[in-house]
């Protein structure tokens, strides 16, 4: 879920708005450091109820840092999920999976992805490996990137990078056990991100 939050780490997915305009890639040689917008970035995921449909939740509230050096094919992902945040649009689902059976926010109050880019195209990374930091325990979790922007703002008059950005696990294996076994164990993540270069 950085988190894709996903969970979402990071890292990190995002649509940029029409009133951004295309930077080339090639145009920034040094490595650059970016921090995440949060307005902008919403980790979500999917999960099974019951075995009977697919629930989607989000969390309200994340923050991070991105580095990216397209010379080298290198940079990092670090995202972090407040998990008082957690929101499905349905206020007792809410409240009952931020309790201690599921995210347990009250004594785990972030969730934390922090990975590399492991695999580019060109000079656009297309794939993260990292961990996730869930209930205080921390897995490998990969997360493909099926899209990454990065566009000069007319209004902040800075570069700004988008990604969407999508993965999966099992939340047994963090030690989120309630109403397991399912017919579907997995958790698909999801993050949108958008992150403003630092000046």
């Amino acid at each position: 879920m950085v988190l894709q939050s996903k969970f979402g780490v990071l890292l990190l997915a995002a649509s940029l708005g029409s009133s951004l305009l295309v930077l080339p890639l090639s145009g920034l040689a040094q490595p650059q450091s970016y921090t995440i917008d949060p307005s902008h970035t919403y980790p979500s995921f999917e999960a099974s109820h019951l075995g009977i449909s697919w629930w989607r939740g989000r969390f309200n509230r994340s923050s991070g840092k991105v580095t990216l050096d397209r010379t080298a094919r290198a940079g990092t992902v670090e995202v972090q999920m407040e998990t008082a945040s957690l929101d499905f649009g349905h206020n007792k689902m809410s409240e009952t999976t931020r309790g201690k059976d599921f995210f347990n926010a009250e004594q785990f109050p972030l969730i934390t992805y922090r990975g590399s880019f492991s695999r580019f195209e060109a000079d656009t990374p297309v794939e993260v490996t990292g961990e996730l930091t869930l209930l205080g325990v921390t897995k490998p979790v990969s997360l493909k990137i099926s899209s990454f922007k990065c566009m000069t703002h007319n209004l902040l008059k800075r570069e700004v990078c988008g990604a969407d950005v999508h993965g999966s696990f099992k939340r047994s294996e963090f030690g989120m056990n309630r109403g397991i076994p399912l017919p579907e164990e997995a958790v698909r993540l999801a993050i949108q991100v958008e992150a403003v270069i630092d000046q």
